[in-house]
């Protein structure tokens, strides 16, 4: 995997010895699995909307203190397998985040009680008889009834081994606990990344997801799950004070969905890049010139090749 190192390089002689280990985040879509990895994180390496299914691929988040490393495996939502390629490479994904992991976090929501789609996820970590899993109540500061809600979704899973009600978005303290738990367990062990990185992404795939996290905020009804966003070019100023140049190009299937995300005399991709620009500019520090096209991809969901070159397949 991209950053990986050897156990030499991540334990040097003489040292003292390091601690790592792998936590898969499951559940199904749009209960906060990314707003809970990049709080654990302190930094955004996960889009983020209210449109369910945001996250297409497994993206793996570091968190590297005082020699010990968690590597977090941000999961697709899993849910009623669709048709289409897309929906089986990321019910793929989410059951191979589960192979040879030392810990799952089930992240729920707390607002409503367990559906169908959850009882999906709680048969899916059933077998995990010999990895722990901890059931993370979350959204807790919105819900009516958080109590008797985690009380549901415990009743799915009798052998998680401990259960907490958290707001992974505006309770960062409680998600650093359950992190400080997760640091504590960790067995001995090289590092699997570099102490300087944060996320297996490249910064391209990284950039691609928050141009389409911010295609799928301002795109109405089914039109965001139908896009996908490429970086097709990035250029590193060649003098202070110029920006960099991110060529990104966003896929749709049909013509008249092409129309829809440029917009009347083109408002609604200037929108879109305005968001996504921003949001570049706050975590690269600099200065981002970005240039977006709209190209129609005719059915990529169903082809592998266009999977593959977005990442989403391996």
């Amino acid at each position: 995997m991209p950053g990986e190192v050897s156990p030499a390089e991540g334990q040097a002689a003489g040292a003292e010895p390091t601690r790592s280990g792998f936590v898969a985040i499951v559940g199904k879509p749009n209960v906060g699995k990314s707003t809970l990895l990049n709080t654990m994180l302190g930094v955004k390496v996960a889009p983020i909307t209210p449109k369910p299914q945001t996250t297409r691929r497994g993206v793996r988040g570091v968190y590297t203190q005082e020699g010990r490393q968690l590597v977090f495996v941000d999961t697709p939502g899993f849910h009623r397998s669709g048709k289409s390629a897309l929906d089986q490479a990321m019910h793929r994904s989410v059951r191979d985040a589960l192979v040879d992991v030392d810990a799952v976090l089930w992240v729920v929501d707390l607002r409503r009680p367990p559906n169908d789609e959850d009882k999906l996820v709680a048969r899916l970590i059933g077998d995990l008889r010999d990895t722990p899993v901890i059931l993370v109540g979350n959204k807790v500061d919105a819900a009516k009834y958080p109590e008797e809600a985690l009380q549901l979704y415990k009743d799915l899973a009798p052998h998680a081994e401990r259960a907490l009600a958290i707001s992974a978005l505006n309770d960062p303290a409680a998600v650093y606990a359950l992190r400080d738990d997760l640091l504590d367990r960790l067995e001995e062990g090289p590092f699997f990344f570099p102490t300087d990185i944060r996320s297996d992404q490249t910064r391209e795939e990284w950039a691609g997801e928050l141009i389409r996290e911010a295609a799928m905020i301002h795109l109405r009804e089914e039109l965001p799950y139908s896009v996908a966003v490429q970086v097709v070019e990035w250029q590193e100023p060649e003098e202070e004070g110029r920006p960099i140049v991110i060529t990104a190009e966003i896929w749709v299937e049909k013509s008249g969905h092409r129309r829809i995300v440029i917009g009347k005399g083109g408002a609604m991709i200037k929108e879109i890049g305005k968001m996504a620009r921003k949001q570049l500019e706050v975590f690269l520090q600099e200065r981002v010139y970005l240039e977006l096209e709209v190209v129609v991809r005719a059915d990529w969901r169903q082809d592998r090749e266009a999977l593959r070159e977005l990442g989403y397949e391996p």
